[in-house]
């Protein structure tokens, strides 16, 4: 029996008959449910209602991490055997440590935040329900308000305007002539939705088909109604998106995939050159100096270790999370407030961006647009048009004529003063102004709204200049002046609700002992009633003839057909003056004023937005609740198929896409344009299947309906005034709400990247010059250059500062000129590496010969032979003419450290730019990184002159004479990074890619070898399955 009922949340009461439904769950809809009953469906359905440690391991989850954590306990280790206490034993290990718990907090802060999403949905649940229980069948008596977590599948709910709908709810009866419920939440529709009792005939019926259904969470905006219980919990469609969401895993971005990719790489490069070393050195493990074999083998281990630490740049995950921080920073001031940061770079190589229409593509606020009446019969034209300007619930707007020549007065007009009347008068809504939010709300219907709001614009008679003299008022009286106006002028005395076999309301208002039916409704039922008309021109009212019929019937077709607005017409009819009640049969010989048609307006915005996007080379897909004709209207609008000779094969509804067969899908994936008459799985389906294939995927919402897609896409979008779950299920907020603002953050994201990819770019050829140092010393056998501390202090300090500070470089002319860049895009490309080698080799020398020449050279020094330094480790065991302790002394490491620093910064210049002369883009262009620069020369001045500090990191003061050898031996790495430069920019650098035929050094997942997109693509001519050139073919055309 709990199968069967969710089954009927998930898709089947509104196929079934009423009578089944209250059979299934044994309810007598006069009574309700029993105790009893309550409390066996509280077993058989559940009710209503809905490790932290897992986080801060998650943060540990990266290869890198991992070999830092195995050298830090490796230290540990090695300092207990070695007996060693104090500060200096557990130094290392402990720095290391504290800089990855650093890591690690920042993370689970963020991921703390995200989840968020789950809690905040609870705030679109109602809190009380109006619930028929233990009734007698005869009194309403035996409602009662009970919290909305203890209703349960069977109980009788009573609906009515301003409910929050508190489950899934099927319709048993109607207690008013309609009912209309905003569900825009759930589906994204612009326009409130009637509901019926009638049983759903539609196949494979989607939540909008659903008219008998009401949903939990939606808010009831028109009539009464009860209701049957039949879906609680997680088995409603709001709790299906809150499943939705647990089941979405976090996408890796592409920056972080390539990171993962670079340290597997380092990882087995580390492995492989550790063993080198030691294979190198097995030799020297008996030698005096060592004790023994085995204290030789864990002497060279520590070597081998520090080596792990030379080529791990440990400052990197600082230094990506710093620079993406800082692109928020810039990203807040467009509007783009990103609340996760590799988003920042995902946005670099977005290639689809998913739109939800209503709210992001428009404005989502119904606005009248068009008004047609009939100027005059004895001249042409016999029918007159007008356009009204704005698109929001603001009375700010501007009257044209069919000229486009603007109204200056446009209450003048007789049929626009009666259009503003009608308006105002046979309307339930209510528009405000929200000081807090700083813009004009609604109450009700937003048909009756877009009314009120033309209300305003036509502004009141008898005023010299009408209604820009309404300026002056506060926003707050502003909102309705002109309502309020003709409210009081007219007094209400009966009103017919709409009906949907009359489709129409009338109000009979007073005023002077004058009684006037005011009436709206569909224009087809408005006109088949009405006998006269009233004309522009003079505001005479003649009889409505067949060719003016006609006539307007051809403009009201042209409205809903070509422009898909939604039009109403108005009319008025003079009534005795002594009537006080209204009836059906006084709904006759109406006189018909105007039709109104009216839309959800796009963003005034969006079609550059749009043009940018294609310059881009980025596709965008609307996507949205709303019937296939509206979107297709919009879609024209903003440019969306501007590009498309054709656009009915870029168009789809959720239906017809279904019925495609899989090759089909996949073609329709590749040129689709516009998806209609979605539901939430329908949005997350398309990041999926866009995923498949290759794509990296943005999709933009505001309603919870989106949360899902929102989370799963690559970076999920949320618009500023959207709900509180989009927000917290998304990885970036526009603040305005602009979709324009998209394009100016996928242009910073492109930048970003850029930069991030040279800072990552100098840590590496900074990282490796550490193990060439570290090698070639072990080599060639003389003491250890560096020590550990004095390597992390370089990788995280001396490397770190410059590396954030080249994240400010300035972004190319050209970005958003290019194709987004492939997802499998090297971060280091083999030319590069071989560059980068290079400079590395001769960091790693440099460093060396720094160390070599103060024993062998120096002035200070012991003045060494060479063959001397090479035999240090038997100095104990024979007769020398120094003394061995020299082989102990801080200077020659530390002029090896001050070269290593001051190479690295010469090194962070050439760093500008990947292909640039430091003539053409010269230091000053990027003040950060000279700051940076200087500020790192101090540190390191700082920790060579101040004695607890020299001690800890092993250094000692140098003199003059030192510091110009490590000059001199610094700067060469300038002029040869210049050569490679330049070889880079001309032809002749292609003799050098041939050497290096391999696409990049990283590796790649192709996309042939996804099985989910091979069994999507079974059938499919290979060429539709990916784009690009395969191995073989890109090696080939190199």
């Amino acid at each position: 029996m709990d199968t069967n009922s969710d089954a009927f949340c998930s898709g089947t009461s509104e196929i079934e008959s009423l009578s089944y439904v209250l059979d299934f769950f044994g309810v007598d809809p006069t009574k309700g449910l029993s105790d009893t009953q309550v409390a066996q469906h509280a077993r058989l359905y559940g009710t209503n209602g809905a490790p932290f440690w897992k986080l801060v391991l998650k943060q540990f989850d990266d290869l890198l991490v991992k070999i830092l954590i195995a050298a830090a306990i490796i230290s540990f280790i090695l300092a207990l055997i070695n007996g060693e206490t104090g500060l200096m034993a557990f130094l290392e290990p402990s720095v290391i440590l504290m800089i990855l718990a650093a890591n690690a907090a920042v993370g689970v802060i963020t991921e703390t935040n995200a989840e968020k999403a789950l809690e905040e949905l609870r705030a679109y649940q109602a809190d009380i329900a109006t619930v028929l229980r233990n009734g007698n069948g005869k009194h309403l008596s035996c409602y009662s308000i009970l919290p909305a977590t203890e209703i349960v599948p069977g109980d009788i709910v009573e609906v009515s305007v301003g409910c929050k709908v508190p489950a899934d709810m099927r319709m048993i009866e109607m207690l008013s002539n309609q009912v209309r419920v905003d569900q825009a939440i759930l589906t994204g529709e612009s326009n409130s939705v009637g509901k019926e009792l009638e049983t759903t005939t539609a196949t494979k019926a989607v939540y909008q088909d659903k008219t008998n259904i009401l949903f939990s969470g939606t808010v009831v905006v028109a009539g009464r109604a009860r209701a049957i219980v039949v879906g609680v919990g997680h088995n409603t469609a709001m709790g299906s998106i809150r499943d939705s969401m647990l089941q979405t895993e976090d996408e890796v971005t592409p920056l972080k995939k390539k990171l993962d990719e670079f340290g597997t790489f380092l990882a087995k490069v580390i492995a492989g050159i550790c063993v080198l070393v030691w294979i190198v050195n097995i030799g020297h493990f008996r030698d005096p100096s060592h004790g023994g074999f085995l204290s030789g083998a864990i002497h060279y281990f520590k070597i081998a270790v520090a080596l792990a630490v030379a080529a791990i740049p440990e400052g990197l995950p600082a230094v990506v999370t710093t620079c993406l921080a800082l692109g928020t920073k810039r990203m807040a001031r467009l509007n783009a407030i990103v609340r996760s940061l590799p988003s920042v770079e995902t946005l670099g190589c977005t290639t689809v961006i998913c739109s939800d229409k209503t709210g992001t593509l428009t404005t989502n606020m119904m606005s009248v647009v068009k008004v047609c009446v009939v100027h005059s019969i004895k001249h042409s034209p016999v029918v007159a048009e007008y356009s009204v300007s704005g698109t929001t619930y603001a009375p700010e707007g501007i009257i044209f004529d069919s000229s486009g020549m603007q109204l200056d007065f446009p209450a003048q007009q007789p049929c626009l003063l009666h259009t503003a009347m009608c308006s105002a008068l046979c309307n339930e809504s209510t528009l405000q102004y929200n000081p807090d939010k700083g813009k004009y709300e609604k109450i009700g219907e937003s048909t009756e709204v877009a009314l009120r709001v033309l209300a305003e614009k036509v502004g009141l008679p008898g005023f010299d200049s009408m209604p820009s003299a309404l300026n002056i008022l506060s926003k707050h009286e502003r909102a309705s002046y002109c309502n309020h106006y003709w409210q009081e002028q007219f007094r209400k005395i009966d009103l017919l609700d709409f009906s949907r076999d009359r489709k129409m309301m009338s109000v009979l208002c007073s005023r002077n002992q004058l009684h006037v039916l005011f009436s709206k409704g569909a224009p087809e039922s408005i006109m088949s009633r009405c006998t006269t008309i009233m004309c522009n021109g003079d505001g005479s009212i003649l009889p409505l003839t067949a060719d003016i019929r006609a006539e307007l019937d051809s403009r009201f077709q042209s409205f809903a057909g070509k422009e898909t607005l939604r039009c109403l017409g108005l009319a008025l009819k003079w009534m005795p003056s002594g009537q006080q009640r209204l009836s059906y049969d006084d709904e006759k010989d109406l006189t018909f004023i105007g039709l109104v048609g009216m839309l959800d307006p796009p963003r005034d915005e969006v079609r550059n937005a749009m043009l940018s996007c294609m310059t881009a080379g980025i596709r965008v897909i609307v996507v949205t609740g709303d019937n296939k004709s509206t979107a297709e209207s919009l879609c024209r609008k903003i440019g969306a198929f501007d590009h498309m000779l054709e656009f009915s094969e870029h168009s789809y509804t959720a239906s017809e896409f279904e019925e495609l067969s899989a090759m089909q899908k996949t073609l329709a994936l590749q040129r689709m344009a516009l998806f209609t008459r979605v539901e939430p799985s329908h949005k997350r389906m398309l990041v999926e299947a866009l995923q498949l294939q290759n794509e990296v995927v943005a999709m933009t919402g505001d309603g919870v309906n989106d949360a899902p897609a929102l989370k799963k896409a690559d970076i999920g979008i949320a618009m500023g005034s959207g709900t509180a779950v989009a927000k917290s299920a998304s990885d970036m907020v526009l603040a305005d709400d602009n979709f324009a603002s998209i394009v100016a953050a996928v242009a910073e994201g492109r930048a970003i990247y850029s930069n991030t990819k040279q800072f990552i770019r100098y840590m590496i050829s900074s990282n490796i010059g550490e193990v060439v140092c570290i090698f070639v010393a072990a080599v060639l056998g003389i003491p250890d250059t560096l020590a550990p501390v004095q390597l992390l202090w370089v990788n995280l300090v001396t490397d770190g500062l410059p590396a954030t500070a080249i994240g400010f470089n300035k972004p190319d002319s050209d970005v958003m000129k290019a194709k987004p860049r492939k997802v499998n895009e090297a971060v280091v490309t083999g030319w590069l590496f071989f560059r980068y080698l290079v400079i590395g080799a001769y960091v790693g020398l440099a460093t060396i010969a720094g160390f070599i020449w103060w024993f062998v050279y120096s002035d200070s020094g012991p003045k060494l032979p060479y063959t001397e330094l090479m035999k240090f480790d038997t100095c104990p065991t024979r007769q020398t003419t120094y003394p061995c302790s020299i082989f102990d002394d801080r200077h020659p490491s530390t002029v090896a450290m001050t070269v290593l620093v001051v190479v690295e910064m010469f090194n962070a210049l050439n760093n500008l730019s990947e292909n640039q002369s430091l003539l053409v883009i010269p230091p000053w262009s990027n003040l950060w990184l000279v700051g940076s620069i200087v500020l790192t020369m101090l540190l390191h001045i700082l920790i060579l002159y101040v004695h607890p500090l020299s001690v800890l990191f092993s250094v000692t003061p140098l003199s003059w004479d030192d510091w110009m050898v490590v000059l001199y031996l610094s700067l060469p790495v300038i002029f040869i990074d210049e050569v490679l430069k330049f070889f880079s920019r001309h032809p002749i650098g292609l003799r050098f890619r041939l050497w290096f035929r391999r696409p990049d050094l990283l590796p790649k997942r192709e996309l042939r070898d996804n099985p989910h997109l091979t069994n999507l693509l079974t059938g499919v001519p290979q060429r539709y399955a990916w784009r690009g050139l395969s191995f073989a073919e890109a090696d080939s055309a190199l």
